[in-house]
């Protein structure tokens, strides 16, 4: 059993989880301690007393151990893709990108624990000066999901360790391998005990002691709507500081003029890469009525060269569902879809392979519109809808027609509607003749409505959570 690791050691936990392969059911990547709110306890009480010595590090020290664990995280990129599609289920090629992208991570925010910065400015008032500077919010706690099991996780820990915070990281259930293997490399870092501690646990035990303690002074959580909701209410009745990244509906507008081959392959980029397992998934693509026929053709052929199977296999585009649970929703949602009226024009089969697992062919619905629950529920599979529109002003409105606002994106050649779009979409994010999936490290992530709460994540941006504001004055 892999343990937890709490103030700078191993720490067995009372029960066990075993982690199963999505692609091969039968196999066990690996059997994972099961923490309990009083391991949360302890790992919170270790945050908390090493929370001085970190943030009195000095920049170069938080720099150089930030930057230690990007280059081993990059050096292993393979090792670690490989294990992260054995256990979640992403083809080998995302599940590799994502481990380099967690290694990349954690080297921006060595540079920035070096690019501190202040204000220093002259008083309204004669004889006084005034500094503005940032100080480390205290002791985080960081709830991670299942689908980017190293790629979020270090969008939040390196953040708030180069900004001088302590971390204490409950991953979710369904992944615990990439967590431990990142703690694992966390651990050889340099950091003092306690800077950093990993409960692995169920969200009822582990995640809840984390919101109800009130010597955990934020939050920064990635999930679904209504545990969000359960999040901020819980933390927000001790005033602590939240940030949510929840669900999405994303959509992709397809215009008259939009080069086709492009909006394809953003079509599929977007709604059914990684198996459609992301918050940014464009699962409604909203195309005008005059190219709606080439589009659907295009895309359904597109479709049909993609190939379903073991995340590991190299000749893989699309993996598994990462769980019999999530698969059984898809299926539900398809069945759903074909109740409302849709038609499915391709896919939404249960697939058998060489091996039991939870694969599910790239489902696509027609004869849809906005008001179905397929387009206005967050699936979070390899399902999306065709929607009619007419022209770009009816297209926009059904974009902005949903409570999400994560991504939003359009296919088009006519630089005004581009520029309008960005101006107009009700979303944290736009995409122009880009996948809506997908973003860069070093700029701002993050939605608005029902997708985003609280400060961004990502970039410079990212300050903003993991630090608290001080001014002070000082007379001559």
């Amino acid at each position: 059993m892999q343990p937890n690791y709490i103030n700078g050691a191993w720490v067995p936990g009372a029960a066990a989880t075993a982690n199963i392969n999505p692609s091969d059911t039968n196999d066990v990547v690996g059997e994972y301690a099961r923490g309990d709110a009083s391991s949360a306890r302890d790992a919170i009480a270790a945050a908390r007393e090493a929370g001085p010595v970190w943030a009195q590090a000095t920049p170069q020290a938080r720099a150089d151990a930030l930057d230690a664990i990007g280059s081993e995280l990059l050096a292993r990129k393979q090792v670690l893709g490989e294990l992260l599609a054995r256990e979640e289920g992403k083809s080998l090629p995302e599940a590799v990108g994502e481990a380099a992208r967690a290694g990349q991570i954690f080297k921006f925010f060595a540079g920035e624990a070096l690019r501190a910065g202040g204000e220093h400015v002259p008083s309204l008032r004669p004889g006084i000066t005034v500094d503005v500077t940032r100080e480390p919010l205290g002791v985080v706690g960081i709830i991670t999901p299942w689908n980017f099991p190293l790629g979020i996780p270090a969008w939040k820990i390196a953040p708030a360790l180069a900004h001088g915070n302590t971390v204490v990281f409950k991953p979710a259930d369904l992944v615990p391998a990439s967590a431990w293997a990142l703690t694992e490399i966390i651990s050889r870092a340099g950091l003092p005990a306690g800077a950093f501690n990993l409960v692995m646990g169920r969200g009822r035990d582990v995640g809840q002691a984390l919101l109800e303690s009130h010597d955990v002074n934020g939050i920064s959580f990635t999930g679904s709507v209504a545990t969000g909701k359960s999040v901020l209410m819980s933390a927000a009745s001790r005033l602590a500081k939240v940030q949510m990244e929840m669900g999405g509906k994303n959509p992709l507008i397809v215009l008259e003029d939009a080069d086709l081959d492009v909006a394809v392959e953003c079509a599929v980029q977007g709604a059914y890469y990684s198996t459609g397992q992301r918050c940014t998934a464009s699962s409604r693509l909203i195309v005008d009525k005059r190219i709606h026929r080439r589009f659907v053709e295009a895309l359904t052929a597109r479709l049909a060269t993609l190939r379903v199977g073991d995340a590991r296999d190299p000749s893989t585009h699309i993996g598994p569902v990462v769980s019999d649970a999530q698969l059984r929703t898809d299926l539900e949602y398809i069945a759903i879809g074909q109740e409302e009226g849709a038609t499915l024009a391709f896919g939404g089969e249960q697939l058998t392979r060489a091996t039991p697992g939870h694969y599910l062919s790239p489902a696509l619905f027609v004869d849809a519109h906005n008001d179905m629950r397929i387009a206005r529920e967050e699936i979070f599979g390899p399902v999306a809808c065709v929607i009619p529109a007419d022209g770009y002003e009816h297209a926009l409105a059904l974009a902005n027609d949903t409570e999400f606002g994560l991504s939003a994106g359009i296919c088009t050649t006519s630089l005004k509607y581009a520029n309008h779009f960005k101006r107009h979409a009700q979303a944290g994010m736009t995409m122009t003749n880009v996948s809506t999936a997908g973003g860069d490290y070093h700029v701002p992530f993050g939605g608005r409505k029902a997708s985003s709460y609280g400060a961004r994540e990502q970039g410079r941006y990212a300050v903003e959570f993991y630090t608290t504001v001080k001014t002070s004055y000082v007379a001559a």
